[in-house]
């Protein structure tokens, strides 16, 4: 099986990635070098195989050499947030007992304070900034050899996925083999189904911190293929980069699509989109409006997966099947699909109730026994917290998501967390969260408070709590508005009825 380091021997000045923006070309023997340079540079600093890394950053070359570094030698790599406030990345370095810490200049007050804070957080090191520092990464590398290391061991990647709590948990998923030329089943099997191969010319237009940029970059170098790197999504660009690059594959969320189709036609118009032969897009249900549109505009190319960080299960729709179903995400590609009442009973075809996945992947959050534990049924099946149905013929429907989870832009966030923080004001008597429409990105954060003394409720008390989240919290989970109550519909055993108040808003 292809490995970049079988690749850069065969074909060295083949680009490995390409920066979309600064037009920075990687070539495989370029990336093979560097990555034994990390390789060797994580060895130098006592880290053994299955010790962990974190890493925060924004779009950049070394994310990606960074992750093959670790691939190749064997250690655990968190990608995190650039939207993290201090208590969040706090938290994350020390549940994942982080070793080394990568990021960039822009964070070094927080890297700063973090690495005091911590005492397991051994060494930090700046991509950018001062060569002469110390914690400098280029610096640190060009003293290490770019051959391999004696016991390359394949590495895993560990991401954090927010519990209904708000609570993150770093999900690490089961990795079968030790050899770094070898691909995961999984990854292997879906590649196949996406028709990857060397071939392929992959666009990455969201954050790389993101389960699904992160895991087809990997599988695209992994595979042979080349990969164009956006610094970050913008509609038209993104349309200039399939022309210019040839893209044959690519991944999306819903609100790409929704920006894009808002463009003027003119604009739209202008490129030549006819090389992409995969479209896949995730994370957040599409308007069936908008799916239909994408579909006339680039053809049956686009398909469509439901799955989550913690690989348990996945669907799979195309776009002739979606034609057929439409507003389904298709029928179970890995694990079944169980339909389950409230009291854990299987429901039939046709009814809703809470989605499981049942003889799927395994995985674990770290350090989380009892999370673990709870995220399975007694038959062992495990949920993503979400609700719908399957039809007659076995397409899963999402209609609903369990525990009012908010889904902004393709991004999951936690009510909890923010009613959390948020309680926690002097102001604030009781607080709700929870989300409501928004034609853009699909749903927007919105807050409702009891405030102390009713007479403070008005414009002034919303703005000043808007900004003292903004301060704590990562801007995608500040609430967009808040409204006021004089009280909040709870029941006497203190329960909050949160679902009254979503009606209100619908």
């Amino acid at each position: 099986m292809p490995h970049i380091s079988t690749t850069a021997k065969a074909t060295p000045d083949k680009p490995a990635f390409i920066m979309a923006d600064s037009g920075q070309v990687v070539t495989y023997s370029q990336l093979d070098a560097s990555s034994n340079r990390i390789a060797h540079l994580f060895r130098s600093l006592g880290l053994k195989r299955y010790d962990h890394i974190a890493l925060l950053m924004e779009n950049r070359p070394e994310f990606l050499e960074i992750t093959q570094g670790g691939l190749r030698s064997g250690v655990i790599f968190t990608p995190m947030s650039n939207h993290l406030q201090l208590e969040e990345a706090r938290y994350i370095l020390q549940n994942c007992n982080a070793k080394v810490f990568i990021t960039e200049t822009k964070f070094q007050a927080m890297a700063k304070q973090l690495l005091e804070e911590i005492p397991q957080l051994e060494h930090c090191f700046f991509v950018d900034g001062d060569a002469s520092d110390k914690q400098n990464w280029c610096s640190a590398l060009a003293l290490q050899a770019t051959t391999p290391i004696d016991d390359e061991c394949m590495g895993i990647p560990m991401l954090y996925s927010s519990g209904t709590t708000g609570q993150p948990k770093g999900v690490l998923n089961k990795q079968p083999f030790d050899s770094i030329h070898e691909i995961h089943p999984s990854m292997q099997a879906l590649g196949a189904v996406f028709g990857m191969d060397e071939n392929m010319v992959y666009l990455s237009s969201a954050p790389l911190y993101h389960a699904a940029p992160l895991h087809y970059n990997m599988l695209t170098l992994q595979l042979g293929g080349t990969s164009v790197i956006m610094d970050h999504f913008d509609a038209e660009r993104a349309l200039q980069c399939i022309e210019q690059y040839q893209v044959s594959h690519s991944q999306w969320v819903p609100i790409m699509f929704i920006r894009m189709l808002k463009m003027p036609e003119t604009v739209r118009s202008k490129y030549d989109v006819s090389s992409l032969k995969m479209a896949i897009h995730a994370a957040a249900p599409c308007p069936i409006e908008i799916k239909q549109q994408m579909i006339d505009w680039w053809g049956p190319v686009i398909t469509e997966y439901y799955s989550g960080s913690e690989g348990n299960g996945m669907t799979m729709i195309d776009s002739h099947n979606w034609l057929t179903h439409k507003g389904s995400v298709g029928p179970a590609l890995v694990g079944d699909i169980f339909i389950l009442d409230d009291v854990g009973n299987e429901l039939p075809r046709g009814e809703t109730g809470a989605v499981y996945f049942g003889n799927g992947n395994e995985f674990e959050y770290h350090g989380e026994q009892e999370k673990t534990a709870n995220a399975f049924n007694d038959k062992g099946w495990s949920t993503l917290g979400d609700v719908g149905y399957l039809d007659d013929d076995g397409f899963l429907y999402l209609t609903d998501r369990q525990h009012f989870m908010i889904i902004s832009g393709g991004v999951n966030i936690y009510p909890q967390e923010i009613e959390n923080l948020l309680i926690t004001h002097k102001k604030v008597s009781d607080v709700a969260v929870f989300g409501v429409a928004n034609d853009e990105f699909g749903e927007e954060v919105k807050a409702v408070v009891q405030p102390v003394e009713w007479d403070t409720a008005g414009d002034e008390l919303a703005s000043e709590l808007i900004d003292w989240a903004r301060a704590q919290l990562s801007h995608v989970k500040v609430p967009r508005s808040i409204d006021f109550k004089q009280e909040l519909p709870r029941g006497d055993n203190g329960k909050l009825y949160k679902r009254i108040l979503i009606d209100e808003y619908k």
